[in-house]
């Protein structure tokens, strides 16, 4: 049953809203002058407007010291009441590369953690994970590495989905689970505009589409599918090496909001959120209806008034 005490945000009951967007470059988006920048604002002023509990976002471009004063001070203007933590590229892996990044609202007071997963190579070190841990589930998001130009990092890239997929399955057992990211990879031929053009191109190829498979066998349902079944013409990225990509939706459906199996049922919403002409990555809004959880209730219970400024957690990884 419902907390009825619930602020209205919600239409009076416990739909968390959740959205997750590859921004490709925060620095870009929060200061450039670019025509795309501009665009990118608009992406976020859309985002804002949708008053989510908790943002993620992947492939933020980061130093490896994380955001500067004065992003700080910009994504403190445009959230408001949210607390920011994130994860950056660090050595020995590049530097102002990959990167995530959470914000939520000061009412959530969630464990923070940036798993390493025994990833090869570099990555591990690339900040493509963070988890924040409530009482009755986790919540996690990832930038999947690419498979590379010629698909030179693709056996790296199989062994990163075996290991994100122990990871996943680890937490099922402990708690629910919600993930969310850019997963790099058009699942089925319904996922891209034109699968015979791209059987070998990375993100389509059958190694990573199986991996995703496998990943869903472990437990995990792609809430998309759950709630449109097989839909046509639904993407969340489009190129921008191809100027009129987005005019002709020739789009692939890469980035995804999974939940455990057994809360499936519970999902309200999973859908594309309209970032108008710009092309790369749309955001992607998920809602979902956790009523049973007690930590959640009293989180989003909390007075609004009373919430905090923006608090920063940063996080520099051991190399030992």
């Amino acid at each position: 049953m419902k907390n009825s005490k619930t602020i209205d945000m919600f239409g009076g009951g416990l739909d968390l809203k959740l959205i997750s967007w590859n921004i490709d470059s925060l620095n870009s988006a929060l200061t450039g002058a670019s025509a795309r920048a501009v665009l990118s604002r608009k992406v976020i002023d859309s985002i804002f407007e949708k008053n989510p509990e908790v943002i993620a976002l992947q492939e933020t471009k980061l130093p490896s010291g994380g955001p500067t004063k004065k992003q700080l001070e910009i994504l403190n203007d445009m959230f408001p009441g949210y607390r920011i933590v994130w994860n950056c590229s660090v050595e020995p892996a590049r530097k102002g590369y990959a990167g995530t990044m959470f914000l939520y609202k000061n009412s959530l007071k969630p464990r923070v953690s940036f798993p390493r997963i025994g990833a090869p190579g570099t990555m591990d070190f690339e900040g493509r994970i963070i988890t924040l841990e409530f009482e009755d589930f986790y919540l996690t998001q990832v930038y999947t590495p690419n498979a590379g130009e010629g698909l030179s990092r693709l056996r790296e890239r199989q062994m990163w989905d075996i290991k994100f997929a122990d990871y996943l399955e680890k937490l099922d057992k402990e708690k629910y689970v919600l993930a969310a990211g850019d997963f790099n990879v058009a699942h089925r031929e319904i996922d891209l505009a034109n699968p015979n053009s791209n059987r070998n191109s990375a993100g389509f190829t059958d190694e990573e589409r199986e991996g995703f498979t496998n990943l869903l066998k472990r437990g995990f349902t792609d809430t998309f599918r759950y709630i449109h079944g097989d839909v046509t013409g639904v993407y969340s990225w489009w190129s921008q090496r191809a100027k009129t990509s987005k005019i002709n939706n020739s789009g692939w459906r890469i980035d995804y909001w999974l939940v455990s199996n057994r809360i499936a049922d519970r999902v309200l919403k999973s859908e594309m959120i309209d970032s108008g002409p710009r092309q790369d990555h749309t955001p992607i809004l998920l809602v979902i209806d956790l009523s049973v959880s007690p930590a959640l209730s009293a989180g989003i219970n909390a007075d609004p008034d009373q919430q905090m400024p923006v608090h920063i957690i940063q996080w520099l990884p051991s190399l030992s």
